[in-house]
């Protein structure tokens, strides 16, 4: 029998628990459990006035952010409307059916005031990681780095050549809150000072975004998200934004790997990483300055593929400080005695060998090793023993077995992209950069917690 018509009739009165109607399965349900706010009143007191009218309660903003990253909605005006209707976004910002959402504009206000004056988002990230740390999910022994580029909120035909852009005319004090940050972070490691190559444009809404064509397509800007992980559960430890380089990536993976340890205490026996941060510079500061084993691909251009032997046929004696080439003679870097000895280290910080005339010329194995030279030489780096350590790495089972989990670094990258949705920025300049990082690697950590960790049954 057909039934009758369902009209809507609105009662006096409801009995209504917002409890009782969130699925016991939802994600937020999970996430819910690890997600603590107790002191972030007492930590946002010193940045609100003692005098006017009432604030949005802080909490609710946050845990408004946290369903925006954790549930993939990029736009914080389609966030107030998504809290406003569904009941499970309601009942994890403790909103009751009758309580108001905050206005959009509210999120803004905080974020360029009090909440980036605090460090609020970097604050709330550390009390994550500190969380996955008392629940046993963060081993400490092999940690693993790598870089994303997101796109900025920049287009090229808002920009201008880099001949063109002179730092000197901008009036900071009349300049946009993006340029403000720019001319702040020209002597940063991870931005202006990363590296002496200027960009070859430079954006006039986002000026410290770089210009940049990484993705083997058409060139675009952006910046870099750097993670640093420990491999065991893909807990991300620490985050970092900076210049979509190489140098700044490299850079900014020091600077995670200091602060991991000073905040938490953690110290890494093993980093794992791919050939962008096996120069011989990091690969010594890992070894000798930090103790941590770099199962890192050596950075290395040395060799040759014209057939002739490269610099890794040639063996090197470390007492004698010499090299012995493949017919049994030796490379010295220096066969005169010298009244005031020279350290032969040239500005890139190589040290020449050469072979003696005498040997190389009557030698049958010289077509193959300097067909074109009189001599051969073999350039060697000053931290060349941090480079064979690793090299040496590369051949053990423990080597294949750290690059496997290195992969989940990139899988953290795939979910951001992909399931947040965060390929694009939508806050300009540097802290809107590191703002956007810090929520995102937070609602990714609590995302691995509620999966790591089931409710009770």
């Amino acid at each position: 029998m057909l039934g009758p018509a369902q009209e809507f009739q609105s009662a006096l009165f409801y009995e209504f628990n917002l409890e009782d109607h969130v699925p016991s399965n939802h994600l937020l349900r999970s996430v819910d459990r690890f997600v603590d706010l107790f002191g972030i009143r007492a930590f946002l007191a010193p940045f609100y006035s003692d005098i006017g009218r009432p604030s949005i309660d802080p909490e609710l903003m946050i845990r408004m952010l946290l369903i925006g990253y954790i549930m993939g909605i990029r736009s914080e005006r389609r966030l107030c409307d998504e809290v406003h209707v569904n009941l499970a976004y309601r009942w994890f910002c403790r909103l009751d059916l009758n309580d108001p959402v905050p206005d959009q504009s509210t999120f803004s206000k905080n974020r360029h005031g009090r909440f980036r004056e605090s460090d609020l988002f970097r604050h709330l990230f550390e009390i994550v990681v500190d969380r996955c740390i008392k629940e046993g999910v963060v081993g400490g022994d092999i940690f693993a780095t790598d870089a994303s580029i997101i796109r900025a909120d920049a287009n090229k035909q808002n920009s201008t050549p880099k001949e063109e852009w002179d730092t000197t005319s901008l009036n900071p004090e009349d300049a946009p809150r993006a340029v403000k940050e720019y001319l702040d972070t020209l002597d940063d490691a991870a931005f202006g000072a990363a590296s002496v190559v200027q960009p070859k444009f430079t954006s006039h809404s986002d000026p410290a975004s770089q210009w940049t064509g990484a993705m083997k397509g058409p060139a675009f800007f952006a910046y870099a998200n750097n993670y640093l992980i420990d491999t065991d559960n893909a807990i991300i430890v620490d985050v970092e934004a900076s210049r979509a380089i190489r140098q700044a990536e490299v850079g900014a993976t020091r600077k995670m790997i200091q602060r991991t340890r000073s905040k938490f205490g953690l110290y890494p026996e093993i980093l794992a990483a791919d050939t962008a941060y096996g120069t011989a510079e990091n690969l010594n500061w890992l070894v000798h300055e930090e103790g941590i084993l770099p199962y890192i691909p050596v950075f290395d251009k040395s060799k040759r593929k014209d057939g002739t032997f490269s610099s890794s046929d040639f063996a090197f004696n470390h007492q004698a400080n010499e090299y012995t080439c493949p017919a049994g003679k030796p490379l010295k870097k220096s066969w005169r005695k010298m009244k005031t000895p020279r350290s032969g280290v040239t500005k890139e910080g190589f040290i020449r060998y050469y072979a003696r005339k005498m040997d190389c010329e009557p030698c049958p194995l010289k077509p193959q090793c300097t067909p074109r030279d009189t001599t051969r030489k073999i350039t060697r780096h000053i931290y060349e023993g941090a480079r064979d350590l690793a090299r040496e790495l590369s051949q053990t089972d423990a080597y294949m077995d750290a690059q496997r989990r290195r992969k989940k670094v990139e899988m953290l990258f795939a979910h951001l992209k992909r399931i947040m949705k965060l390929d694009r920025l939508r806050l300009r300049g540097p802290n809107g950069a590191k703002d956007e990082f810090h929520l995102a690697a937070t609602a990714q950590n609590l995302r691995k917690l509620a999966k790591l960790i089931p409710q009770p049954a």
